[in-house]
Formats: structure tokens, C-alpha cells, sequence
């Protein structure tokens, strides 16, 4: 296994780590509802995507 010859400083370090983290998702309110929704997906609470009704959900 290689050693390192000297020590790598923190800077260094945390420059190669800038990509290693989970993106946020970007959020959106569904014209429907008004809830919040993630881009590209159907809204939990209505069932529509797109000015469409994708899934149906009974009202309670």
C-alpha cells in the first residue's frame, strides 16, 4: 500500500472532497394543491403532474 511522503494539508483535502455530497433536490409548489413537490414527480397529496391527474386519490 503507498504512504504518503508528506502530509497532505486540510485545504487539499476538502478540495477533492467538494463533489462527495448529496445535492438538494429542487422543490416546487404544484399549481393543483399548493403543496411542496420535487421537480418531475407526482404530487403526494393530489395525484397530478402536469396539469394532468396521474393518480387517482380518494378524498377523505
Amino acid at each position: 500500500m503507498a504512504h504518503p511522503k508528506h502530509k497532505h494539508s486540510k485545504q487539499r483535502r476538502d478540495k477533492r472532497r467538494t463533489h462527495d455530497f448529496a445535492a438538494v433536490p429542487t422543490l416546487a409548489t404544484c399549481p393543483n394543491c399548493g403543496a411542496t413537490v420535487i421537480y418531475h414527480r407526482v404530487c403526494p397529496e393530489c395525484g397530478y403532474y402536469r396539469g394532468r391527474q396521474i393518480v387517482k386519490k380518494d378524498a377523505e
